[in-house]
């Protein structure tokens, strides 16, 4: 069994390797003939390569001998133009030679006349030289001659004729620089008084006096003992807020404001006509209504400059003279308010300027200005002139505006034109009848100084005169002065009101020391 099993075994071994002789073969003959076309297919490529190679230089050859042709067309053309230009030059030049060598020539010709010329003037020259020598002996023979028979040299008789002129001419130049003086001043008197009345004429002004008091009207007598409040406590809040005197007399339905400061004065009025409207009266809403209505007085105090300066037609003043413009409305010089008299002031220099053909602008402008320095918002001891000059001088005013300030009252050199107009005009405004009044101003003065002596001590933060200055009311800072202080304060100051001071009557001094603590619940 085993035997008829390996007879198979090797048989089917032997084909198997008969047949991987035979594939053998026949693979190895297909190899060949596969390589055999790749040699030919080879072979075939680079034929063509080299075909296509000799017809590409080719081309490549014809193309660099075509561009070599063209360039050398090219450069021949660039030559010939080259060529062409060099001698369109030279050609240029020879005809400017010529037209050179013709000019020098024509020139030469010239030289020659012209030393010719000169030749046959400096001989005609030196005839009339010949002729001026002739004649000036003769005229030394005739003077000579004149000099023998008038007994005097010429130099002598012509310093004689000399002064007789000059004694002639000066008499004369004296009497009629004697009639041009006088004539003059007659003119200018004349057009002066007249100039001066045209500018009144044309100038209308209001000569209201400014009082000391204020009449505020109630509607009923009742609210005279709201605004007096419990034991009095509301006036004196009020009064110790505003600085001025409250006279609550029997005069029905009106109370009295009596301060000399107007602006102190409309500022009480305003918050009385507040707390009144109001109805709620009592001393934390009588400060708190005085505080809003003095903030509310200087916007009403800007206003008012702002539009004065429009009205005017006065451009560009800085916003600080624009206040002090504003607060001149509640001033009054010697009882004449200032704002009216520096309105009057700057219409009439207006006028004036313009008579006179100056700038109008610039003389209003000088004129409302004139009187900024009794606006000060601090005591110092300059006159009101120097003062204002230096304000206006501190918020670029023009210098001529500057020094027609300084000098209206003669403190200061006059160095404009304008200087004197501004004098004129305020000696005008305040000349007219009934515009001033010296014994307001003394007044308004003494009452000044009173307040100023309290404020000179430590420790006082407000002082008012009220009741005509009868009363000192003087206000201290708690944390600085105490109860006993307060007193020596008030002994010290009554004694120097009466060592300094001349006033009638008597003065009560009273010093006010109140201590707050406040605190916010939130």
């Amino acid at each position: 069994m085993e035997s008829q099993l390996i007879i198979p075994i090797i048989t089917g071994i032997v084909a198997i390797l008969a047949g991987l002789g035979l594939g053998k073969i026949i693979f190895a003959k297909d190899t060949g003939a596969k390589v055999e076309e790749a040699r030919k297919q080879a072979a075939q490529i680079l034929a063509d390569a080299e075909v296509k190679t000799e017809n590409l230089k080719r081309e490549r050859m014809l193309e660099a001998k075509e561009k070599f042709v063209q360039l050398k067309a090219d450069h021949d053309r660039e030559l010939l133009e080259k060529n062409k230009k060099i001698n369109d030059s030279e050609n240029r030049i020879k005809q400017k030679e010529q037209s050179l060598n013709t000019k020098t020539e024509s020139l030469d010709k010239q030289i020659k006349e012209n030393d010719t010329i000169k030749e046959h003037l400096n001989r005609q020259i030196e005839i009339v030289n010949q002729k001026r020598t002739e004649l000036e002996k003769h005229q030394e023979e005739h003077i000579r001659k004149l000099e023998k028979i008038a007994g005097l040299s010429a130099e002598d008789a012509k310093a004689q004729l000399i002064e007789s002129l000059k004694q002639e001419a000066q008499t004369r130049a004296l009497s009629l620089q004697q009639e041009i003086i006088e004539d003059a001043r007659q003119k200018a008197n004349k057009e002066a008084r007249k100039l001066i009345i045209q500018s009144i004429q044309r100038t209308a002004a209001e000569q209201t006096i400014e009082n000391t008091v204020t009449v505020f009207q109630l509607e009923s007598d009742e609210i005279k003992g709201q605004i007096i409040g419990r034991e009095g406590r509301n006036i004196r809040a009020i009064e110790a807020a505003t600085g001025v005197d409250l006279v609550v007399d029997d005069t029905p339905e009106a109370i009295v404001l009596s301060s000399f400061d107007p602006l102190r004065r409309e500022i009480a009025r305003l918050a009385l006509q507040r707390l009144v409207t109001d109805g709620r009266i009592h001393p934390a809403r009588i400060e708190e209504v005085v505080e809003k209505t003095r903030k509310q007085l200087e916007e009403q105090v800007m206003e008012i400059g702002e539009r004065t300066i429009i009205e005017l037609g006065i451009h560009g003043l800085h916003k600080e003279l624009v206040r002090v413009v504003g607060k001149m409305r509640f001033r009054s010089s010697y009882g004449q308010n200032l704002l009216m008299h520096s309105r009057e002031v700057a219409n009439l220099c207006g006028i004036m300027a313009a008579e006179l053909g100056m700038n109008p602008k610039l003389a209003k402008r000088a004129g409302l200005l004139h009187d900024i320095g009794k606006v000060p918002d601090e005591e110092t001891e300059l006159s009101h002139a120097l003062l204002g000059g230096k304000l206006a001088e501190k918020y670029g005013e023009n210098p001529a505006v500057v020094n027609a300030i300084a000098a209206h009252h003669d403190e200061t050199e006059m160095q404009y034109v304008i200087s004197p107009i501004v004098q004129a005009c305020d000696a005008i405004s305040g000349a007219r009848p009934g515009a001033r009044r010296e014994i307001m101003q003394q007044y308004i003065q003494r009452i000044k100084d009173l307040e100023n002596l309290a404020l000179t001590y430590n420790g006082v933060e407000k002082a008012y005169a009220i009741q005509a200055g009868r009363e000192l009311r003087v206000i201290v800072e708690a944390d600085k002065v105490s109860d006993s202080d307060s007193e020596k304060l008030s002994f010290e100051m009554a004694q120097k009101i009466q060592t300094e001071m001349t006033y009638p009557g008597q003065i009560k001094v009273t010093v006010i020391r109140e201590k707050r603590t406040v605190n916010v619940a939130r």
